[in-house]
């Protein structure tokens, strides 16, 4: 009998042969199978430990690494496929089975066996530890500490039950903004409604209402030019709505409605914040924790909340000048224009007046540069750039692997002398109906050797979001989906280019939370980098390269806005660490409540009755930011200092800019994580990274004075 394609367990999955059915049907015995494993492994164990002798890496590590790589990559597929791919069915067996998956981890992560065993490895090898080793082991002691390996009794159960109840309440989160996102659209019959969105986006429009079935009323087909024409809150056709409309109660209506996702009736996600809130603190009173947030940073490069708070607080008080300034300036622009709103901006006014200044000082029309970026020559022109600063070479390999989707494509990630090192796939559209929303990575396959010595070369996903081609006009990026591709693949060359032979620490694994986001941001530096724009920035009919003073205005225009996006990253990330370390439902105040509190002193706007943003905030409450959000802006002052370096030795000096990435890949991008992170910083730029190029790069210091 040949096994049953989601419990092979090795290998690229065969997504087309997975399905609700299956899941039902083998998760349960892959659990009961790990279980056994579990039993047996701990048996063995005990036997060892009561011999009071030194133990063995190899008698422990793998046979442990190897029980939660198999428990990985099986339901490592459903989720990314619940991901992707979602349909009622699977989400329904995604969340029958979810409990089980959560008990047996936590029976992992609380078996006082293994924790003894690891303890003893610790403390008395058999054979000397490398640092790589000793840093493993920390973390996977601390994780079973955090996993609530030191409770007991009704303590431990309680403690089992709300991990459950929190893995289930973040799907529902996640289900909900998906549900949420698709469900809304607006028809749009008449084009003056429409006067100022770009051709492109029509197209969009039309195309989606021809999906819905909407007739013209002549009865003909939906068109881009006649219409109708159907809104939506997916990115690809809510951006250029609320950036281009010149009707302002049309952005207004789109604004609302993206603003207030999920946060009514049946996909209400207010009750579910406050409950995954309140389980957080519990949980984190269990483990010794004061609250969710000081567990959340024990393991993570910023010391205490209030180092962060001291960031954050920096960060704020150079942006809220600046922002009030740029709000100003939104008002003069359409007070020019003779905008009844100039005096009295709303937040559905900032993009559209945002994106008017731009035009006016920078002559720059973000959406008329789209045909110079088809996907096809960006992807060209990342590849490029990876092999100048890298020595690698990236290929197409589409047909030679199983795919999830007909958008799906494949490539394999090669070195100089054409050996394998990695692979990954890129799933590049919007498909609002079945695939959530935002940009990710994840792991499909990690760096790893068997028993045998054999090598299994990394693979990663690589998920956006972006603009689908219409008709015979491919995908054209905007210079924003630009930057999220380069983005989401800084992270996939963290997975893919990592030398590390342990597992546990190979690629992103064993990073701490708030560097994770080193590699994704330094890339995005390089979508000005005059190379690699100039390389991949040409015509998508004509072939001809972006002309000069377009390039120049997009570099002109790097730092504009910038006082209000940094604020605004302030305010998510100021949100998420005071929600986890001092909102308690006895303050007798709602989430949303204390989060405009919170924008009282980090929006230039505060928001409308209707915003509930938090409804929608994915990343703290169903994704792995709780308490971690100001990650981004901690790892983006590695980042601009790590593109210094290569500033430093001159952008046009290929030789010395390959130099510089050599060292970059063999640090940041090997390492993984083998050491703290700023270890292996100090190792790439020599010393620890100053705030010096943030501040240079986004403009504030010269802004602001």
């Amino acid at each position: 009998m040949s096994t049953p394609e989601l419990l092979r367990g090795e290998g690229l999955p065969h997504f087309e042969a997975i399905d609700a059915e299956q899941v039902n049907n083998e998760i349960p015995a892959l659990l009961t199978s790990l279980n056994d494993q579990l039993e047996t492994l701990e048996t063995s164990l005990q036997q060892r430990l009561a011999a009071a002798s030194p133990l063995g890496w190899d008698e422990l590590m793998p046979s442990l690494h190897q029980l939660g790589e198999r428990l990985r990559w099986s339901w490592g597929v459903v989720s990314h496929l619940t991901g992707v791919r979602n349909t009622p069915e699977l989400r329904e067996a995604h969340a029958k089975q979810q409990p089980e998956v959560v008990r047996f981890s936590n029976r992992l992560g609380q078996s006082q066996i293994l924790h003894e065993a690891l303890s003893r490895l610790k403390s008395s090898p058999a054979e000397p530890l490398d640092s790589t080793q000793i840093r493993i082991l920390d973390a996977e002691l601390l994780s079973m500490q955090h996993r609530g390996v030191a409770l007991r009794g009704e303590e431990q159960s309680d403690f089992n039950r709300t991990s459950e109840r929190m893995a289930a309440l973040s799907t529902g989160f996640s289900n909900h903004v998906l549900d949420a996102t698709q469900t809304w659209s607006l028809v749009i019959q008449e084009r003056d409604q429409l006067n100022g969105v770009p051709e492109r986006a029509l197209e969009i429009l039309a195309a989606a209402a021809k999906e819905a079935g909407d007739q013209a009323a002549d009865g003909s087909e939906p068109s881009a030019t006649e219409g109708p024409w159907r809104l939506g809150l997916d990115m690809p056709r809510y951006i250029p709505v609320i950036t281009h409309a010149k009707d302002r109660s049309l952005r207004e209506t789109v604004y609302k409605a993206h603003v207030s996702r999920a946060s009514s009736g049946d996909l209400d996600n207010a009750p579910l914040i406050e409950e995954i809130l309140q389980l957080r603190r519990e949980q984190a009173t269990r483990l010794g924790y004061a609250n969710w947030a000081e567990l959340s940073l024990a393991s993570k490069m910023a010391d205490d909340v209030p180092a962060v708070e001291s960031l954050l607080e920096e960060l704020r008080a150079s942006a809220m000048p600046v922002a009030q300034k740029e709000l100003q300036e939104l008002g003069e622009c359409a007070r020019s224009h003779g905008a009844a709103e100039a005096d009295a901006l709303a937040p559905w006014d900032v993009s559209h007046w945002a994106e008017q200044l731009r035009r006016e000082r920078f002559d720059l029309d973000q959406e008329a540069l789209r045909p110079w970026f088809p996907l096809p020559q960006v992807l060209e022109g990342l590849f490029s750039l990876c092999e100048r600063l890298f020595s690698i070479r990236i290929k197409a390999a589409d047909g030679e692997a199983p795919i999830w989707n007909e958008d799906v494509r494949f490539f394999r990630v090669m070195d100089c002398s054409g050996e394998d090192l990695a692979a990954f796939y890129l799933d590049p559209f919007s498909r609002p109906a079945s695939k959530r929303g935002g940009a990710w990575m994840d792991e499909c396959l990690s760096r790893q050797r068997n028993a045998d010595g054999d090598l299994t070369l990394p693979v990663a996903y690589l998920i956006c979001n972006q603009t689908p081609p219409a008709g015979d006009t491919p995908s054209l990026m905007s210079f924003e989906e630009v930057e999220t591709l380069f983005h989401e693949f800084g992270h996939g060359l963290q997975h893919m280019l990592t030398t590390v032979e342990h597992p546990e620490a190979a690629g992103i694994n064993n990073v701490e939370w708030d560097a994770v986001e080193l590699p994704s941001q330094f890339m995005e530096n390089w979508c000005l980098d005059r190379s690699t724009l100039m390389g991949m920035a040409r015509h998508w009919q004509t072939g001809e390269p972006l002309p000069e003073e377009d390039y120049q205005k997009l570099c002109s225009s790097r730092t504009f806005m910038q006082g209000n996006g940094t604020l605004r990253q302030v305010h998510f990330a100021l949100t998420d660490l005071r929600l986890h370390s001092q909102w308690t439902p006895e303050l007798n105040i709602s989430p949303d409540a204390f989060r405009r509190r919170i924008a009282e002193t980090t929006s230039v706007l505060q928001p409308v009755k209707e915003d509930r943003f938090l409804c929608a905030f994915g990343h703290i409450f169903a994704g792995g930011y709780a308490a971690g959000y100001y990650s981004y802006k901690w790892a983006e002052v590695l980042s601009a200092d790590a593109f210094a370096a290569f500033e430093e030795v001159g952008l046009e000096k290929d030789d010395d800019v390959a130099a510089t990435g050599e060292r970059f890949r063999n640090t940041v991008l090997s390492l993984g994580g083998s050491l703290r992170p700023a270890e292996v910083y100090r190792r790439f730029r020599g010393r620890d990274a100053t705030s010096a190029a943030l501040i240079r790069h986004t403009g504030l210091a010269v802004k602001a004075s």
